[in-house]
């Protein structure tokens, strides 16, 4: 009796692959069929709350970080961006690394709608976080010291090897962060995974494009000594090595692990 033939028999699923993993792997795909439909209108609305919403954790971020100093705690904090997303139902760019390109991995959208929803979730990321960031600035003027230091430790980074190792860290994280929640139908313990993921990007801190973006944007409306140019430079290698990470690290692979799954969807699109 080969592998294959006693891992069926032992398991209760006659499919390829156990049976939590097919059940997940349809979810993937199913929902990224979903966002990968919509329209140019949903798009934008929703990625524009998904910065809005993120907002709030660096908001909790800041105050944390303000009161206490401690980036660990304010880590913590920050996962409550992460929840809003979660139950809110938006998005941020990075969250389309692994189940959209699942589902036009699985041929049930196509290439050109994953362009849009990325492009379309950026943009309207950023401009959402800029005004959030905004109305804290305004709100919270006294928060202006700690979150222009917080940010000089972005907008300065120069792309040297460490930079470019954290940004690949902050897509693969992410990028599992969404896999773990899309692992379980338990809103518990997708709870968990966005502190889990928020502490980690946060709280050592690794690169994010869009949400320490969002930090810089405060630190600017802040009057920061550094400018947008210093913003684009540092975004423009960090998006880049985000996407690397959360496809080659996480994405990539775990196509891999349910290739046969990839292949049965295929045969049904044809």
């Amino acid at each position: 009796m080969s592998d294959e033939d006693r891992r069926r028999e032992l398991g209760s699923n006659e499919g390829p692959v156990e049976e939590e993993i097919e059940e997940s792997f349809d979810r993937i795909v199913t929902e990224g069929a979903q966002r990968l439909h919509r329209t140019w209108r949903t798009v934008l609305i929703t990625g524009f709350f998904g910065g809005l919403e993120v907002g709030l954790g660096v908001m909790a971020y800041l105050a944390v970080e303000h009161s206490t100093g401690n980036r660990l705690l304010a880590g913590l904090a920050f996962g409550s961006g992460f929840i809003a997303l979660l139950l809110a139902k938006s998005e941020l760019f990075t969250e389309g690394f692994l189940v959209p390109i699942a589902a036009v991995a699985a041929r049930q959208a196509r290439f050109g709608q994953l362009l849009r929803l990325w492009l379309g979730t950026l943009l309207a990321n950023l401009v959402g976080g800029w005004c959030f960031m905004w109305l804290v600035m305004q709100a919270f003027p006294d928060w202006a010291p700690t979150v222009i230091e917080s940010a000089r430790h972005f907008a300065e980074a120069p792309p040297t090897l460490q930079s470019f190792c954290l940004a690949i860290l902050g897509g693969s994280t992410i990028t599992l962060m969404t896999r773990m929640q899309q692992g379980t139908e338990s809103v518990p313990a997708k709870i968990v995974a966005a502190v889990a993921g928020g502490f980690l990007l946060s709280g050592l801190p690794l690169f994010h494009s869009v949400l320490d973006s969002l930090l810089i944007f405060g630190a600017l409306h802040a009057g920061a000594s550094f400018g947008y140019g210093a913003w684009l430079g540092w975004f423009a290698y960090t998006a880049l090595f985000n996407v690397l990470g959360g496809l080659l690290l996480v994405t990539a692979l775990r196509l891999l692990r349910s290739k046969e799954l990839l292949s049965e969807r295929r045969a049904r699109a044809s």
